[in-house]
């Protein structure tokens, strides 16, 4: 009979990133939608800065949440560091084939944190997340004029005589138009980055939650409960049990 043996993985922290992480993402991603398709749903002016506002905010969010998980990934618990998430390291190669070379044959190693493959597509996660997070603040200022940027853009593209901190978004006669259309110059590169990068991110999503299906099914271990609760159960000693330890 297999002994099944709990292994407490995931800290707290890292369990509350994750769940905020997932309603921001869902937030962002039902704004966002209107004000890609403003004009289909024939918003208005007001109503475009209204969603664009309440875009930001949950940005904001996001971004700190995101910015504590790299924190986190310094102090947090062993499978939160980043030597349990990132690549690399001595043997690590030798990991990856292994491993797939056990899945494939139906015997999948266990592990306590991400497995070899696992931890390439965390790392891919965490530069889309952030890449979508350092673009989205450029673009709350030079949209919206909202920090870290907004001041700095509003003081460049305000008219003579127009107080930078009274400009408001389409308003386009308080804004001098050299520095304006120089300003949305700048903007152009960050918006594309954001735009298409937002779809990589959401494909890498869908398969990122296919594979923890998958692997769940396949390996055990409890992946989805072991998010909420921050245990693992497992059949048989975790590859990376030395590691953790």
């Amino acid at each position: 009979m297999t002994e099944l043996k709990t292994y407490f993985v995931w800290d707290a922290s890292t369990r509350w990133f994750h769940w905020l992480n997932l309603l921001c993402m869902l937030g962002l991603i039902a704004v966002g939608v209107a004000i890609l398709n403003d004009e289909a749903l024939g918003v208005t002016n007001a109503g475009k800065i209204l969603l664009k506002t309440v875009h930001v905010w949950i940005g904001y969010v996001f971004a700190m949440n995101l910015l504590w998980r790299l924190v986190w990934a310094f102090i947090g618990g062993p499978q939160a560091r980043w030597r349990a998430i990132l690549p690399g390291g001595r043997g690590y190669m030798n990991e990856v084939r292994g491993y797939i070379a056990d899945f494939s044959a139906g015997r999948p190693r266990q592990y306590l944190g991400h497995n070899p493959l696992g931890r390439i597509a965390v790392t891919l996660l965490l530069l889309l997340l952030l890449t979508q997070a350092v673009t989205g603040l450029v673009l709350a200022g030079t949209d919206l004029f909202y920090p870290p940027i907004g001041a700095w853009i509003a003081d460049r593209i305000a008219a003579p005589g127009v107080d930078p901190a009274t400009l408001v978004p389409y308003a386009k006669e308080m804004y001098d138009q050299a520095a304006y259309e120089a300003m949305r110059a700048f903007r152009e590169p960050f918006i594309t980055l954001h735009y298409y990068n937002f779809f990589v991110l959401l494909t890498f999503v869908v398969i990122h939650i296919l594979a923890v299906v998958v692997t769940e099914l396949r390996e055990g271990g409890n992946l989805i409960s072991a998010m909420f609760t921050g245990k693992k159960v497992l059949s048989g000693p975790p590859a990376d049990q030395t590691k953790a330890d």
